[in-house]
């Protein structure tokens, strides 16, 4: 399908943001700095439905949308 890649300028401004926003958590840091410089499959995501039924988690019941 596609493949979300950032250029030069936007990887070195995400990778500021991770640094700056997540000091105490080197590990997700690392995460974001990781996906400014290989960009995002998108054919390898997966709907948080599918991740939910996955790990026996219940259904959304609408009261915290958008929260992952």
């Amino acid at each position: 399908m596609a493949h979300l890649t950032f250029d030069e300028a936007e990887q070195r401004e995400l990778r500021d943001a991770a640094r700056a926003e997540f000091p105490g958590n080197p590990a997700l840091a690392y995460v974001l700095e990781n996906l400014a410089a290989e960009g995002i499959d998108l054919d390898r995501c997966r709907d948080w439905d599918d991740i939910r039924a996955e790990r026996g988690l219940p259904e959304r019941d609408g009261g915290a949308q958008g929260v992952a």
